[in-house]
């Protein structure tokens, strides 16, 4: 049973790291299974303070990842047209991978404050803001992945 766990395991990590490129994946909780997998066999124990630790982190990745690309937008000078701009370019860019991922909250920024009036040097630094933001998010999704790979092998070994 525990060799069943551990593949399980591995397969939820790989496609946790998949997941942080590929939204229709959610990386980091995919990857949390997979130490909770480690966990319910006799190779490891880890303590209910380390698996709520990292829960936590996780939701709270989830959640700012949604956010990120936004708030960058609106902290590189945008407005709430280009704040609305990018959660609406975001949506839109699920359905045009993959590089709609990448380009849809720039390009929802970037139009989004045309659209409020902006001219189009301010409307490029907030495209560019939101652009950062989801690379910034993409960044942090792939280090807790990653870490939970670490520590599911060092675990292992």
């Amino acid at each position: 049973m525990d060799i069943l766990l551990i593949i399980l395991g591995i397969l939820c990590l790989a496609a946790g790291l998949a997941g942080c490129i590929l939204p229709v994946i959610p990386g980091p909780p995919v990857a949390y299974a997979g130490l909770l997998l480690l966990h319910f066999t006799d190779k490891a124990s880890f303590t209910t303070a380390q698996l709520l630790t990292w829960l936590f982190v996780v939701i709270l990745l989830q959640v700012l990842d949604y956010f990120i690309p936004m708030l960058s937008s609106k902290y590189s000078g945008g407005s709430r047209w280009g704040t609305r701009g990018c959660l609406i370019g975001t949506v839109a860019g699920l359905f045009f991978m993959p590089w709609g991922i990448i380009l849809g909250p720039f390009l929802g920024a970037f139009f989004g404050e045309l659209l409020g009036g902006r001219e189009t040097g301010e409307a490029l630094k907030s495209g560019f803001g939101s652009l950062v933001g989801f690379l910034f998010g993409t960044v942090l999704k792939f280090v807790v992945c990653g870490y939970f790979s670490w520590l599911f092998i060092e675990t292992l070994v």
